[in-house]
């Protein structure tokens, strides 16, 4: 595990600098837990043992790994499924999966994708090229992840070895990570069985899956599995708990190693019980989402008004305790393709008194639709310093049906919402980032409306993002500069803050295990440790 131990270190480094790396350097502790297991998960046997347990903050029920985009599920997929490449989500870098090297280039628009020399499936059967092309074909289909993989004209298997990726325009340095959405399943599963307990090729197997509030999903080692993370122990299990108590209950009183999205408010107490809790600064963020099919939220000058009005520094010293960095472009800082956006929101309730008042929208009364998770702490300030500006807001807190705002002949029923969102747990390349608030999809025809809204500059941005995807990378920095700056300013949904998300872990319980900048827990090359 050698391998996966560099690249959480790497990734800690990347993200939050030198002293945060020094801390992932001490993760491999000794200490108590299972019986049954040594201090690396392994028994006297050689075999592992013991247990890996989780408690995971988000529910679903749906396993089908085709275009899977909950954060519950889209976790376990990393630990059942590969793709033809995966990402280290602890450094976003791609390592080889199913694939047994680099795509071997053909032509600027053609490659050739080799499979991984004995890769099987969890029932033993072989994994081919025609599985590889069925998952693909379903995948760019799919509405969700068809927008991810728009770059692919044809997948063909060339025997049953080899993928042929025919793309309609040059791809570049993002080809590898943007193949990694796409999860390996056999051809031959059904819709049924794809819904229920699909198979794949890598370390875990579902046992038993209950993805409810309350339940829980079991997992137990794939036997078959022929890649470089095989399973560090006998069974894993993931306790589903929304509650934020019922969670940290569970960590602190040691019945689960590890718990994802810890409260800012329990991390104290969870810290004396001697558990870690440790911050990753990543994309994760709240942020505003306006109907701009309704006035005055189709000026921009209103959309503006309300990042100008909240005093964001005051919600992150308060309702975020500090673990939160304000925005000053689309990505964070320490994003490696950071740009420092030519619109900066620093707070000014005259400025927004003053684009409000040219706007003709002062005293424009209007719903605040908040989701009913951690962004509801938030609201009462926002609402405060909205007011102050001279809007009238009223709070509608409330669990979002985002089926309901879909595109529609229709006005949406809503005026603003604020929730919160992250796609990192997809890939972290500033193209995919973009495509998944701002591309032509759900989001920008059925949610912000930006695509049908007059005068947006929405053609402008698919525009430039078409010219990004097929230019050069240092030409490419500077396109993606004018769309990051064309997004702050227009605002159809932008940013409040991007947070630095919280995971705790009992240090004596888990070895090699490190949290991640975005939802989801992976338990890849981690172990249990020894009572």
């Amino acid at each position: 595990m050698q391998k996966h131990e560099n690249a959480s270190l790497s990734r800690r480094a990347f993200m939050a600098g030198s002293a945060a790396a020094l801390s992932v350097a001490g993760l491999s502790l000794s200490g108590c837990g299972s019986k049954s297991t040594g201090a690396d998960g392994a028994g006297k046997d050689g075999k592992v043992g013991g247990k890996l347990t989780g408690a995971c903050a988000y529910t679903s029920t749906n396993v089908n790994p085709i275009g899977n985009s909950s954060a519950l599920m889209l976790a376990a997929t990393w630990h059942v499924f590969e793709g033809l490449y995966d990402l280290d989500l602890h450094t976003y870098k791609t390592y080889n999966a199913l694939a047994a090297g680099e795509p071997k280039k053909i032509s600027d628009k053609e490659y050739e994708v080799a499979l991984r020399e004995g890769a099987v499936f969890s029932d033993g059967n072989a994994v081919k090229a025609s599985d590889v092309v069925n998952a693909f074909e379903k995948n760019i289909k799919n509405a969700t992840y068809g927008a991810f993989l728009s770059f692919i004209d044809k997948v063909a298997a060339k025997d049953d070895k080899t993928i042929s990726f025919k793309l309609k325009y040059p791809f570049g340095d993002l080809l590898k990570a943007r193949l990694s959405v796409v999860k390996i399943f056999p051809a031959a599963l059904t819709e049924d069985q794809l819904k229920k307990m699909p198979i794949g090729s890598g370390p875990w197997k579902y046992k038993a899956v209950n993805g409810n509030d309350g339940g829980t999903l079991v997992f137990e080692p794939n036997d078959k599995y022929t890649g470089e993370f095989p399973a560090g122990a006998k069974s894993m299990e993931w306790n589903v708990l929304l509650d934020e108590t019922s969670r940290t209950t569970a960590l602190q009183e040691a019945s689960v190693q590890v718990m994802e999205n810890v409260p800012d408010a329990n991390a104290g107490q969870l810290k004396a019980a001697g558990a870690t809790v440790e911050y990753v600064q990543g994309f994760n963020q709240a942020f505003f989402m306006f109907n701009t099919l309704k006035k005055p939220f189709d000026d921009p000058r209103v959309r503006q008004a309300f990042f100008y009005a909240v005093n964001v520094d005051k919600l992150i010293k308060n309702q975020m305790t500090g673990n939160a960095t304000a925005v000053t472009g689309f990505l964070p800082k320490n994003h490696k393709n950071y740009h420092a956006a030519a619109t900066q929101y620093t707070y000014d309730p005259a400025k927004a008194k003053k684009l409000l008042e040219d706007a003709g929208a002062t005293g424009t009364a209007f719903k605040l639709l908040t989701n009913n998770n951690w962004v509801k702490g938030l609201a009462a300030q926002i609402k405060n310093d909205l007011d102050a500006v001279g809007l009238k807001c009223t709070i509608d807190e409330q669990k979002i049906d985002w089926s309901a705002l879909a595109p529609s002949d229709k006005v949406l029923n809503y005026d603003v919402c604020l929730t919160p969102g992250d796609p990192t747990c997809f890939g972290n390349d500033p193209d995919l980032l973009m495509t998944w608030w701002y591309g032509d999809n759900v989001w920008t025809k059925g949610r912000t409306c930006w695509a049908k809204a007059p005068n947006s500059k929405f053609k402008e941005l698919q525009d430039l993002m078409q010219k990004a995807r097929e230019a050069k990378s240092d030409e490419q920095q500077k396109i993606w500069n004018q769309c990051f700056d064309i997004i702050a300013s227009e605002v159809p949904l932008y940013p409040l803050f991007h947070r630095k998300l919280a995971t705790g872990f009992q240090p004596t319980m888990i070895k090699d295990f490190a949290p991640i900048a975005t939802t989801g827990l992976v338990f890849l090359g981690a172990k249990p440790l020894e009572a």
